[in-house]
């Protein structure tokens, strides 16, 4: 079955979880570590991240942000391939150093955004690299340590965080504390790594189960979050999917095919696009519409919104020699 498509939006909260390949250990060293973070806080002091949460264990990482003004996939790009070369380099070795692609989960914020924090945070506690939330509070390599002030990280969304607890930052801390304590105590939390509305339902057999029932629950593994949050991304993906879709033909695809056709027939690309009824012009145009739709599959609306003409112009075109049908 072919993978999906990330999902991406301005503003929108992920959970990314990134893995070595072949089990490497990617945290070796401090160096390996604050190299990662010092590029993790490049991105933030740019405004493309915001970070809530963030645990560096053996052979992977957690992060929890939102994204700002580059995409999720271009400030993976930039983080991922600049820790590889160094870190290739620091260690002598070749190759790839991640697998093929980090899961990137987006997340419906109430009422998951501090369940995800928790979780994130217990991570070094549950892997068995610290032995309890005492000694989580001085673990330097996980966001948890910076919320309680032990190790701070200026880039780090603590306030904001903090925030959600108290007003007064040492009852904020206290009262996260407990939060983060009563969460060790319920320990693993599948339902949170991807799908959980799916998991949480019984698995996607289930969810089948109850679509049959008429029990329409809208339901992605891309997405942590309620029916109706799902069904909104989705909706809201799939509409600037087709908006890019229509940037990227009508400025590059249909203004090369102008471009390549006005200069084989002699006439200027204004030219072809002002309704000039010039017969050399029309002809140009003619040969325009035809290889458009035809040959390179824009639609009829499409190829009319680029000329500048109506769409039943257009399609006449397309279905008859008369050189003059697009001249108005």
């Amino acid at each position: 079955m072919p993978r999906q498509a990330r999902l991406d939006a301005p503003g929108a909260l992920h959970h990314v979880i990134g893995r070595s390949i072949f089990g490497v250990k990617l945290f070796q060293t401090e160096p390996d570590c604050e190299d990662f973070l010092s590029r993790v806080a490049d991105l933030c002091r740019h405004g493309h991240l915001q970070v809530y949460a963030w645990a560096l264990l053996p052979n992977h990482f957690h992060l929890l942000l939102r994204t700002g003004r580059q995409s999720l996939a271009a400030s993976m790009r930039r983080l991922l391939t600049g820790f590889a070369v160094n870190f290739n380099r620091r260690h002598k070795r070749y190759g790839h150093l991640f697998q093929n692609r980090y899961k990137s989960i987006i997340c419906e914020e109430e009422p998951y955004l501090l369940e995800l924090i928790r979780y994130i945070h217990l991570n070094p506690l549950r892997r068995g690299l610290v032995e309890d939330i005492e000694s989580l509070s001085d673990y330097p390599w996980c966001g948890h340590a910076a919320l309680m002030g032990k190790s701070p990280r200026l880039w780090q969304e603590t306030d904001t965080v903090l925030a959600r607890f108290d007003k007064r930052r040492r009852a904020a801390r206290s009262r996260y504390e407990a939060f983060v304590r009563e969460g060790a105590i319920r320990g693993r939390r599948p339902e949170l790594v991807g799908g959980g509305l799916i998991r949480s339902a019984g698995g996607w057999s289930e969810v089948h189960s109850l679509r049959q029932k008429g029990n329409r629950i809208a339901a992605d593994e891309r997405i942590l979050g309620g029916g109706e949050f799902v069904e909104g991304l989705l909706a809201e993906a799939t509409e600037r999917t087709r908006a890019t879709l229509w940037r990227s033909r009508e400025g590059a695809d249909l203004g090369a095919l102008a471009r390549k056709i006005s200069a084989k027939e002699g006439v200027t690309e204004s030219e072809l696009r002002s309704g000039s009824r010039r017969h050399r012009v029309s002809h140009a145009r003619m040969i325009f519409c035809r290889q458009a739709v035809t040959q390179s599959g824009f639609s009829g609306a499409e190829v009319a919104r680029f000329l500048g003409v109506t769409a039943s112009s257009v399609n006449r075109t397309i279905g008859t020699k008369r050189s003059d049908s697009l001249a108005g």
